[in-house]
């Protein structure tokens, strides 16, 4: 199978959203996960009120089975919408949550790109938010 198979594989078991949808689900307590790495973020912006998950810590930060998992994540049936540059690696990405058992993970239909090509808000660019991390892999006061 080829890539382009598979990816359009995963993307059959998806319900991809459109940067519009994506936006109006945030206005009403959904969970925007950018996953693309701080080079992207820092050269194009942030979405304003997106949880930052780099791809290679999503299945811990986002699993509430995980030791490692984020204060959001509590439970399979959280709706995570995943965003990376251009809408492909978040499906795969979606398609990975779903297999580990988040029922209701999707992706932004042309990520990043397409949200603002859409209007839609973004940061200026040049700073970052750094990744989410879990309450446990967080320092302590003393």
């Amino acid at each position: 199978m080829s890539l382009d198979e598979h990816l359009e594989r995963v993307r059959a078991g998806l319900a991809r959203i459109s940067p519009r949808e994506a936006y109006e689900a945030m206005q009403r307590g959904a969970y925007l996960v950018d996953t693309r790495p701080e080079f992207q973020r820092r050269r194009d912006g942030e979405i304003p009120g997106a949880i930052i998950v780099e791809r290679n810590q999503l299945e811990w930060r986002l699993d509430p089975t995980s030791d490692a998992h984020i204060p959001e994540a509590v439970g399979e049936d959280v709706g995570w919408i995943l965003v990376c540059d251009e809408g492909y690696a978040s499906s795969l990405a979606a398609a990975s949550l779903r297999e580990i058992g988040l029922r209701c993970a999707t992706d932004v239909i042309g990520g990043f790109q397409a949200w603002r090509a859409a209007s839609l808000p973004v940061n200026a660019a040049g700073t970052v938010t750094p990744p989410r991390l879990a309450r446990s892999t967080l320092p302590h006061c003393k």
